[in-house]
């Protein structure tokens, strides 16, 4: 079984617990994802399953898309809902920490504060991240109390902006006197949301974290294409698990593509390259999709403008 699965990933699992559950359903050990998503978050988990994890260079920096729910009041260790409360990061003491600021919150304010976070930013990691320094996991040097120095990094932020109440409000208010704004990211691969949460808190004068994060798309994937690992097991039980399975042809539809004749298609197959000459919109250097007679993968090749030669580097053909 080849190609990719969109999942709904619920909150309260890791991205290795769905990939496990993928493994355990599908009988097939060859199973990865192209982003983690943290395991309050949900929404969409692109896998690559069987020959399509030889793809995962291709698809691991797709842009993304969320939705986030960004409360305002206090910060937390964690930057998230998980994490326990940070006292004296820009916030009042006590429960109605936050209040006052809520209360004077227009939305002029809050516009303006998620406009200065969009374009090209840069981002320190945080401590309870994936992100690797020296080897380690950040988190797992978080959970031992240490905290080292993170090279900040630049990233771009598309899209920030808020996403509507019901009655067409900007803010929800708590009853503790915190408040939440719902928001609208897309951002670029390795964009941190909970880092975007508090800078916009630091922009309004208060502390904040995430208190809710769905993603709503991954590339080209959307969460309406996803299913639940307890629907994936119902196809699969049902045995129609390959009718959601995206193949690998279809998997990387932003890339151009060649189309062999049956003698260029045994050649890619030993790993050799074929012709290419003649005006080409390919870029120099570009990856293009080799397919043969009958529209299946093959290989992801590299184009040689000079030479007139398209190179197979990915092999997919079995």
């Amino acid at each position: 079984m080849d190609g990719l699965l969109i999942i709904d990933k619920p909150a309260g699992w890791t991205s290795h617990d769905v990939v496990a559950r993928a493994r355990r359903l599908l009988k097939e050990k060859r199973v990865g994802h192209t982003g983690t998503l943290d395991p309050f978050a949900t929404g969409v988990l692109v896998l690559l399953v069987g020959r399509a994890t030889r793809l995962a260079q291709f698809l691991a920096g797709a842009e993304k898309e969320y939705e986030a729910t960004v409360r305002l009041g206090y910060a937390t260790t964690t930057g998230d809902l998980t994490g326990a409360r940070r006292e004296g990061v820009n916030d009042a003491e006590g429960m109605n920490a936050g209040a006052g600021v809520c209360a004077a919150l227009g939305r002029e304010q809050v516009e303006a504060a998620l406009a200065s976070l969009r374009g090209e930013i840069e981002q320190v990691p945080p401590m309870y991240s994936a992100k690797k320094v020296g080897g380690k996991k950040l988190y797992e040097l978080a959970r031992r109390g240490e905290e080292i120095e993170r090279e900040a990094v630049r990233v771009r932020v598309v899209e920030f902006e808020v996403v509507a109440e019901e009655g067409g409000t900007f803010l929800k208010r708590n009853e503790d006197g915190t408040c939440d704004v719902r928001a609208r990211v897309v951002c670029s691969a390795g964009t941190y949301v909970r880092a975007l949460a508090e800078s916009l808190g630091e922009r309004l004068g208060t502390g904040a974290h995430l208190a809710a994060l769905r993603r709503t798309r991954a590339g080209l994937f959307r969460v309406n294409e996803a299913v639940t690992p307890d629907e994936l097991q119902r196809l699969v039980e049902g045995g129609g698990a390959g009718d959601i399975l995206i193949p690998l042809e279809a998997a990387l539809p932003h890339l151009p593509t060649a189309h062999l004749t049956n003698d260029e298609a045994r050649r890619v197959r030993h790993g050799a390259g074929i012709r290419a000459e003649g005006p080409r919109e390919w870029e120099d250097g570009g990856h293009v999709l080799m397919l043969d007679v009958r529209g299946r993968l093959l290989a992801v090749g590299v184009y040689d403008a000079a030479r007139g030669l398209l190179q197979p580097r990915v092999m997919l053909a079995v």
